[in-house]
């Protein structure tokens, strides 16, 4: 495959816009859609003005300019039923040599892929948060991505100077198999009364090294998508050990999903301040 020039993003969370933000960063040609305006609007002003590759667009209806991306990573909300929506659209625009990539953490590529008429030309490329800092990126192989797609998202990768590991296509893939159980069983210890959120992170943080706590964690990717992905792991897997723990539930329903909307586990918002009263004479 030619070297690519030119890649789309689709999805402008924290994400999106960290990916797009490498891909002008190492010479790309860059496009980022979004249907939110403001989520927009917050991603062009969190890249660097600099970065005059960078282009975004406001309308999913504008999905027709990505006719000429080499590369279109779509990273929108983990709901499969959504990909699919996206990957159906996009397989219909654009051009026939264009890889179309996932960044979910936890669907399976085969059934994304099924959805187009080029599953040898879907791959899952999950990067962590957040992309720019984060050194790995996972691959994932769908049930027919080709030699020539994986090699040409490792060369992504490695431009980006990422480090690369690869997954089979099972639920959670390696990395949110192993830390979405632990994030879970977290919430039971709180839920049970185990002990305190603060003990428990501060437990995990001084008792195994791990710069943040897992609930600190779960508040920092989003309590919502830690609920998706334990979903996706209980229905793919088909064990109870993987089912969602009750708080997290009920946090999510409460829309307590964590910093990006100011409470999750621990509350991010800002008090007022206390009002200074003039000394009295």
């Amino acid at each position: 495959m030619a070297e690519i020039k030119s890649l789309a993003v689709v999805g402008s969370g924290q994400m999106g816009s960290g990916i797009a933000q490498l891909g002008a960063m190492h010479g790309l040609h860059v496009w980022l859609l979004d249907t939110d305006p403001v989520a927009l609007s917050r991603a062009s002003k969190a890249i660097s003005s600099s970065l005059q590759r960078f282009v975004s667009k406001g309308q999913l209806s504008q999905l027709e300019e990505l006719r000429a991306a080499d590369f279109i990573i779509e990273a929108i909300i983990e709901s499969e039923d959504v990909k699919k929506k996206l990957f159906l659209e996009l397989d219909k625009i654009a051009k026939s040599s264009a890889i179309l990539a996932s960044n979910t953490s936890s669907i399976s590529i085969t059934r994304l892929a099924s959805t187009t008429s080029r599953p040898r030309q879907v791959i899952g490329m999950h990067f962590m948060n957040p992309p720019p800092i984060m050194k790995l990126v996972e691959i994932v192989r769908g049930a027919d991505t080709s030699d020539e797609t994986f090699h040409a998202t490792k060369a992504l990768a490695e431009r980006f100077d990422k480090t690369i590991i690869c997954s089979q296509d099972y639920s959670g893939f390696i990395v949110n198999r192993i830390l979405m159980p632990m994030i879970n069983e977290a919430f039971f210890t709180l839920y049970t009364g185990v002990a305190t959120k603060e003990d428990i992170d501060t437990g995990m943080k001084l008792g195994t090294n791990h710069p943040m706590g897992p609930l600190e964690l779960a508040d920092f990717i989003g309590l919502d998508v830690c609920l998706s992905i334990m979903k996706v792991l209980h229905t793919g897997l088909g064990d109870s050990k993987y089912a969602p723990c009750p708080l997290l539930v009920q946090y999510v329903d409460a829309g307590r999903i964590g910093r990006k909307c100011g409470i999750g586990v621990y509350d991010y918002r800002k008090l007022p301040e206390p009002i200074k009263r003039s000394p009295r004479l």
